[in-house]
């Protein structure tokens, strides 16, 4: 089944040429004009992806991002902002609330594309009989998709759950930002932004992990690792 993506662009040429090479790579398309309008249609029909521009009337990119989060049936949709190149300080805040990746206006829709492969691609979930991965009360099924932490399931974006797999697979290893950015984001280069990114993702999960984000350690000048085994602290 085609992967279905919700465009939301005020700009009518932008957002028709968007439609035109999703829709040609065999996606389903919906659009929308408006912050409100796109909010609206995320909510009802629930897209496998949605391209957020954040200059939107009635409500602005970062506004819908951040609701789209705060909904338990969103809050796992892969987001993709479209920024205004120089817009530096928009991208921090849009990765810091739930955003998946970005991309700089103005952009060639072939990069655009390989954007949306890789996150759909990251946000499709595993084939069924695969592993579980541990460590303290912490528990992700990579067959399923889902994270738990004691008996209580926990909710996090793509990126979140491939960042926390990738510290669970390395059982206890520090992990570079630059490999984390490569593993989880699909950046060969690591720009300050894009460091950026892992610092606020990682800081997130901590927070939805509650007291067993803990168990994730910051290495100075270096990266992060997580602590398998005893208390988490």
């Amino acid at each position: 089944m085609a992967s279905r993506v919700l465009i939301v662009e005020d700009e009518q040429d932008i957002r028709d040429l968007l439609a035109f090479n999703l829709s040609r790579e065999g996606y389903q398309v919906a659009t929308a004009a408006t912050g409100t309008e796109g909010l609206r249609q995320a909510s009802r029909e629930r897209p496998d992806l949605v391209l957020l521009d954040l200059m939107l009337p009635e409500m602005d990119g970062l506004e819908v991002c951040r609701r789209l989060r705060q909904d338990p049936a969103t809050a796992a949709v892969p987001v993709i902002m479209l920024t205004a190149k120089g817009h530096e300080v928009d991208r921090i805040v849009g990765l810091e609330i739930g955003a998946d990746d970005y991309v700089v206006k103005p952009f060639s829709p072939k990069e655009l594309l390989a954007r949306v492969r890789a996150v759909l691609r990251r946000a499709r979930p595993r084939e069924a009989g695969s592993a579980s991965l541990s460590a303290g009360g912490i528990v992700l099924d990579t067959g399923t998709y889902a994270v738990t932490v004691g008996a209580d399931p926990v909710t996090l974006t793509p990126k979140e759950f491939d960042l926390l797999r990738a510290l669970l697979d390395a059982r206890g290893r520090v992990l570079s930002r630059e490999f984390l950015l490569d593993r989880v984001w699909g950046y060969a280069r690591a720009s300050e932004i894009e460091s950026r990114t892992v610092d606020v993702h990682v800081r997130r999960l901590r927070a939805k992990l509650g007291d067993e984000g803990r168990r994730i350690l910051t290495v100075k000048n270096v990266g992060y690792r997580l602590e398998p085994e005893g208390q988490a602290g």
